[in-house]
């Protein structure tokens, strides 16, 4: 008896963990930039591409030094909309998150995604007081409750990357994973 509740209990948590998303991939005719769409369990999670130019437009306004613009949109960035679409409380942490890319052995190697926290750090250390745009380290969201900022990937442009994140409803963790999301280009295509 205790070994089909073992197993049983491991199912469940394993289902939990790793259940699958609907995703969609759309792309804007006009600039050719894509958006991906995950809804998931009671959670729906957007990725829009963004070019390093309007990085470069954000950070200049605010009078960023030129070295924090280019270092910012140095990276991949990601408008990102999140949305709570359950009937329960859901929360979520970025430190829970990764984003991993195929490597020449046929491997995968993950790295964790930078968080707002981290780079409030370092834009204080320039001088830079500012904390708008980025998406919050921690979400709590209510029914329907929704949430947005920047999303940072340490990858060149046009990189191909698996993003993986983590979310919890009522305490119980899920994982979701959207696979072979692309960096912006530098520029848009003439």
């Amino acid at each position: 008896m205790f070994k089909k509740i073992a197993i049983f209990s491991f199912f469940l948590i394993i289902n939990n963990y790793s259940h699958a998303a609907n995703v969609s991939v759309y792309e804007n005719e006009d600039s050719g930039l894509l958006t991906w769409t995950a809804e998931d369990v009671g959670f729906k999670i957007e990725l829009i591409q963004l070019l390093p130019d309007f990085i470069r437009a954000i950070y200049a306004k605010h009078n960023f030094p030129k070295k924090e613009v280019e270092r910012a949109a140095g990276y991949c960035v990601f408008g990102t909309i999140l949305k709570n679409t359950s009937n329960k409380k859901l929360t979520y942490k970025v430190k829970n998150w990764r984003y991993r890319t195929k490597e020449s052995t046929g491997g995968y190697k993950e790295w964790p995604v930078k968080t707002k926290t981290q780079w409030l750090d370092e834009w204080k250390k320039a001088g830079i007081v500012f904390s708008w745009t980025l998406l919050p380290d921690v979400g709590e969201f209510e029914v329907g409750d929704w949430q947005q900022g920047f999303t940072t990937i340490d990858l060149p442009r046009e990189a191909t990357f698996d993003f993986i994140y983590k979310w919890k409803l009522d305490g119980v963790m899920h994982r979701g994973i959207l696979e072979n999301i692309q960096c912006a280009p530098e520029t848009l295509p003439q």
